[in-house]
């Protein structure tokens, strides 16, 4: 028990090193931990929003959730990025080259910057036009206009929050990404209620108030990333000549996040499609449906704690010749992630309708809610070797894999399947729901037979 408290010391303090030698089971736990608990600060964010904006409106939630679900179209750019920067990071890490892997970092900053930037100027201009054509009635609209367009301002703090939580995954240093997670939702937490209540001093601004919270909260949390990756980290102490534009790191960055955007965009796409569905039956099924998305995101994101360690054992392995300690440390974290969401699955069947009664009263709301997140967590069994396949081949740097997997699971499947039995078929919300676990059982039965063909060990970055 000591030997286990002293690695939990450790995981959480964090510490800069290769997982190339020793244990697996040790260099699994050493990186999980602070990324299961990175993952629940950042399903926190959405947790915390929905938990305060509930208390405000029907409006106010359903403004949430259909902006959010355009919104992912950016965190698809943010977690392609991050992608990247783990498979990068890694590999270099790997091969014992650190300057490299800060020039990696260097150019990640700069990629996200631009992108980021792009997608701000577009979100703050149609913002009131993207609401509408979600589906928005003109209370939504009017209600929720603000506070899209500051999600989309805040671009640049999201896109960074994501990639440098990505490169410090890479080198091992999951605790720095961990802290700048669990600072960005400090202030979040407090100054949500405060900004949406107006308590004290401060404005009321409603649903306003959680885009304007969470806004400052990441971009302190990324804040604190630079002043690590500059001051504190000393095997990623980036200089200003780690930003100069380097033409090849850009080329080899950019292919492999383009591939986990792109494949990350396609599951985007079909997620708004399924909200345009739900946004037919009324705004109460919409906000019931969001509550239960935010419950789902709490309990998934943990879980691609473990995800996100299995992608940074294969890159640094692979980087260090060691392809088959790379596919073991793989299996191991989908079997910890199977025995984890299989006993929470349960947890959420039996407990849907009291977790729904939490975040709102009203009878509709609850009653979508609890059936959306019953139908959603049967799929449990299934995500668990799913997201770790997956995110494993991402790790390797072949995202072209993934890429057409999401494309034949979520687009030929989840959509249609979605469209079929909510609209053809009559079964209203219901059918929605139910196509997500039916998409992503074949996802993750597409993707373990992919990994064992074991294409991705030859994969270079």
């Amino acid at each position: 028990m000591k030997k286990w408290f002293t690695l939990l010391r450790q995981a959480v303090r964090g510490s800069e090193e290769s997982f190339t030698e020793g244990s697996i089971n040790r260099a699994i736990f050493l990186l999980s931990v602070p990324m299961i608990l990175e993952m629940v600060m950042e399903s926190l964010f959405a947790v915390v929003d929905i938990f305060f904006v509930s208390k405000v409106s029907t409006e106010a939630v359903a403004t949430v959730g259909l902006t959010e679900s355009v919104i992912t179209l950016m965190y698809s750019v943010a977690i392609g990025l991050s992608t990247a920067a783990t498979a990068t990071v890694a590999r270099r890490i790997g091969e014992g080259n650190h300057t490299q892997a800060k020039t990696a970092i260097g150019q990640v900053i700069l990629i996200s910057l631009l992108i980021s930037s792009v997608i701000a100027v577009i979100g703050v201009t149609f913002a009131s036009d993207i609401l509408r054509l979600m589906g928005a009635d003109d209370s939504v609209i009017k209600t929720g206009s603000n506070f899209a367009r500051i999600q989309f301002l805040s671009s640049p703090v999201v896109v960074l929050l994501y990639s440098l939580s990505g490169a410090l995954r890479g080198a091992g240093s999951a605790a720095t990404a961990m802290r700048s997670l669990m600072i960005a939702n400090g202030f979040n937490m407090v100054l949500g209620p405060l900004l949406i209540f107006g308590v004290g001093p401060f404005p009321e601004l409603g649903v306003t108030g959680a885009a304007v919270a969470t806004a400052i909260g990441r971009s302190i949390g990324v804040g604190y990333q630079l002043f690590s990756l500059t001051k504190v980290n000393k095997m990623l102490a980036l200089a200003w000549e780690d930003l100069r534009p380097d033409s090849e790191t850009i080329r080899s960055i950019v292919k492999v996040a383009t591939g986990g955007t792109v494949q990350f965009l396609i599951g985007s796409a079909s997620w708004i499609f399924l909200t345009r569905i739900l946004s037919g039956f009324g705004s109460d099924v919409v906000a019931g449906y969001t509550i239960a998305i935010r419950v789902i995101m709490f309990t998934l994101l943990p879980a691609w704690g473990l995800a996100n360690a299995a992608a940074t054992l294969v890159g640094q392995n692979l980087g260090a010749g060691k392809p088959e300690r790379a596919e073991a440390s793989v299996w191991k974290c989908a079997s910890y992630n199977l025995i984890f969401l299989l006993g929470l699955s349960v947890f959420m069947f039996i407990g849907a309708e009291s977790i729904i009664s939490w975040f709102s009263s009203i009878p509709k709301v609850v009653e979508t809610g609890k059936t959306a997140l019953r139908v959603l967590c049967m799929g449990y069994g299934f995500y668990a070797y799913g997201m770790v396949v997956i995110q494993s081949l991402n790790g390797a740097g072949d995202t072209k894999t993934p890429t057409v997997l999401n494309l034949i699971c979520f687009w030929t499947i989840q959509i249609p399947s979605a469209y079929l039995l909510a609209v053809i078929l009559e079964l209203g919300p219901i059918g929605v729901f139910a196509a997500v676990p039916i998409a992503e059982s074949a996802l993750a039965l597409l993707g373990i037979w992919r990994f064992r063909a074991g294409g991705w060990k030859a994969v270079k970055v």
